[in-house]
């Protein structure tokens, strides 16, 4: 499984971006999709995910009603829509991929860099 995230850059706060992922190597049938994000200093936090068959999507409390996390099953690709950023978010994101019946995230993508100027 390869996942290849890119639409990271430099925004000021408000301001909007949106990251991709694009995955291969298998189909994801069951498969949840996600992000999480690494700030300097900070440990590592859960973002977002989506059920890859059903759509259901979660958040974490600090990007509910800010983030949109999407897929397009056709493209395998999964997006992350950001509004209203702050610069707190500033931080790297990582695409993030889980199998079926597994509890932790088995694969991930090699970053991308998300600033967000005050």
């Amino acid at each position: 499984v390869q996942l290849q995230a890119c639409g990271g850059g430099l925004v000021q706060a408000g301001g909007s971006l949106r990251l991709s992922c694009a995955a291969s190597g298998r189909t994801f049938t069951n498969w949840y999709m996600g992000w999480f994000r690494l700030a300097p200093g900070k440990d590592r936090e859960f973002v977002a995910r989506i059920a890859w068959n059903t759509g259901n999507v979660d958040y974490a409390d600090s990007v509910k009603g800010r983030f949109t996390i999407s897929r397009d099953n056709a493209k395998n690709t999964v997006y992350l829509q950001m509004n209203s950023l702050k610069p707190e978010d500033t931080a790297i994101y990582y695409c993030v991929a889980r199998r079926p019946m597994s509890s932790g995230y088995n694969y991930w993508g090699q970053g991308t860099q998300v600033t967000v100027s005050s």
